[in-house]
């Protein structure tokens, strides 16, 4: 059975805040200033928005992404549980599926990960009772091999995923890639498509997505080289992949994260290399609130923003060197909130090594959590233009929004909520808002917005949906919203994710954390609409003709 609600059901001081200056509109109107009330200031925001004039791009389904990596829980226990009573004829619990289901998403990177860099692909294909049983020297366990990509191929047609297939670029390369990519797509005649149609999948899998290779750059990848060892092996694996399939997509190791001393120059040296063979560039990068300043936390999204703007610059620059014509898009294929059990992984990995399906990773999430996710994919959709796939890490049991109870329920995370409303409403044309709020400073950061947002203007279903994220910890605030530019739009929804207690946790007995309709929070002034974004707050607005 799956635990899970209908979908809507310590203090951090805040510095002050500063007046950003009201900014003309796309549509020519400004934006407003601080109101006043007596002696008491509230901070209020503004948001014009105009279809022909700020319109990003069409945010990609392929945003709407996650991960499933062999660690911990993830695949053993997670979506795959024989013994369960929700299992299918495969092992696939079906309570987890419902849920990703329900949480549409879209595309799923396998089998890693750190773990990738040194997996034979081979072990997970044919009988299970005759694949081998191996130590993964990523996360110090033993590894099965009862899942494969035979497994996972069959899984995701049950999810309704793509697939975005990683290859080992740490104790195996371009050969290993050749033979899995026959393996998987190739059409009967071959050795290794002949083994597939044996091993009971007839038809070629036809994966597009393929990551050469997995976090390169880090010294604690099996296999780590710098990035003009990588660069050069990448462009030859990629080369020669195209040669067997043109028509797949392939995602070049960008840096493991922003904190990383070779980064950006990782970029530079690896795409100077490949750029003409790949498509993408990863990003991945995790916050967390280590020294539990909500404010700080918050703002990291912004980091993220800069994160993403370095890479854009640097895939130009490169560009523009290479005398290219063509522009790499960027795939963030790893993004999530992680920090909270990193003291108990330390010790089950240096203490318990090579159990089979440990619990690592498993992050309970709380309720300011799900406002920085929430953040992150505002950041995300904000640049559908070069951002063209994302994936929140991971799906199940580990840094998951979804958690498993063994021979138990499946239930929801705090995090699932922002990640159903941006899935769900999130498809169509991503609008930047000419946006004036209110601002302040924290310990890494300046010029914060009190509120971060971003639309979709859906016109086939002729909705427009506003994301917004009030961060202020202190104030509520009135965002004024201009819609006029799309005429006689409606208030359909106005749905909240809130809590008084920024450390709120859902369990699989009691959601602390669940959405809720607030349609009585907006009101319709004139040409405009008003909308009340609580303190620190994620907020969905609908409109629809």
């Amino acid at each position: 059975m799956t635990t899970h609600n209908s979908q809507y059901s310590a203090e951090t001081t805040h510095p002050d805040k500063q007046e950003s200056s009201p900014a003309p509109t796309a549509a020519g109107t400004t934006a407003s200033n601080v109101s006043t009330t007596g002696n008491a200031t509230t901070p209020d925001a503004s948001i014009a928005l105009n279809a022909d004039a700020t319109p990003v791009a069409d945010v990609p389904p392929r945003l709407f992404g996650s991960f499933v990596e062999h660690l911990g829980r993830c695949v053993y226990g997670g979506i795959y549980e024989p013994s369960h009573p929700t299992a299918d004829e495969n092992g696939f619990r079906q309570d987890v599926l419902d849920l990703v289901k329900e949480l549409g998403v879209t595309c799923v990177r396998y089998p890693g990960g750190n773990f990738v860099s040194n997996y034979n692909w081979e072990d997970g294909i044919g009988p299970r009772e005759n694949r081998p049983v191996r130590r993964d020297l990523a996360w110090h366990c033993t590894e099965t091999n009862e899942m494969g990509i035979d497994d996972f191929y069959r899984w995701s047609q049950k999810a309704g995923t793509e697939i975005m297939l990683a290859v080992n670029m740490g104790t195996r390369g371009l050969k290993a890639a050749l033979d899995e990519l026959e393996y998987v797509n190739g059409a009967p005649g071959t050795a290794w498509a002949d083994q597939r149609v044996a091993n009971g999948i007839e038809e070629p899998m036809d994966i597009k997505m393929w990551c050469i290779g997995n976090e390169m750059d880090g010294p604690w990848q099996t296999g780590h080289k710098t990035a003009d060892e990588y660069g050069h092996l990448a462009d030859e694996t990629a080369k020669a992949m195209k040669q067997i399939d043109p028509s797949i997509e392939l995602v070049l190791c960008g840096s493991s994260n922003t904190g990383m001393p070779t980064f950006p120059e990782w970029e530079n040296t690896s795409l100077s290399w490949a750029y003409d063979s790949v498509d993408y560039i990863s990003l991945h990068q995790y916050y967390g609130n280590r020294f539990n300043d909500t404010a700080n936390f918050l703002a990291q999204s912004d980091d993220m923003d800069h994160f993403i703007r370095t890479v854009i610059a640097t895939c130009d620059f490169v560009k523009a060197k290479k005398r290219a014509k063509k522009n790499i898009n960027l795939s963030f294929d790893e993004w999530n909130v992680w920090f909270h059990a990193d003291a108990t992984d330390a010790d089950t990995m240096k203490n318990r090594p090579w159990q089979i399906a440990p619990h690592l990773l498993e992050d309970h999430y709380d309720f300011e959590d799900a406002l920085l996710v929430g953040l992150m994919l505002i950041t995300l959709m904000k640049h559908s233009d070069r951002v063209k796939m994302a994936c929140m890490a991971q799906l199940v049991n580990v840094i998951a929004p979804i958690m498993t109870e063994e021979n138990g329920p499946a239930w929801c995370q705090t995090i699932y909520y922002p990640l159903l409303h941006a899935s769900k409403y999130g498809r169509g044309i991503a609008l930047q808002p000419v946006l004036t709020s209110t601002k302040h400073d924290t310990i890494d950061f300046t010029d914060v917005t009190d509120v971060e947002s971003i639309a979709v203007w859906n016109d086939e279903k002729d909705e427009v949906t506003v994301f917004a994220v009030n961060r202020s910890l202190t104030d509520d605030i009135v965002l004024d919203l201009d819609l006029r530019s799309f005429g006689d739009y409606r208030l359909a929804e106005h749905i909240v994710l809130e809590n008084p207690d920024m450390k709120a946790v859902n369990t699989a007995e009691h959601s602390a954390v669940t959405p809720k309709l607030h349609t009585d929070r907006t009101e319709k002034d004139g040409n405009l609409y008003k909308a009340n974004l609580m303190k620190a707050s994620w907020n969905v607005l609908r409109f629809v003709k």
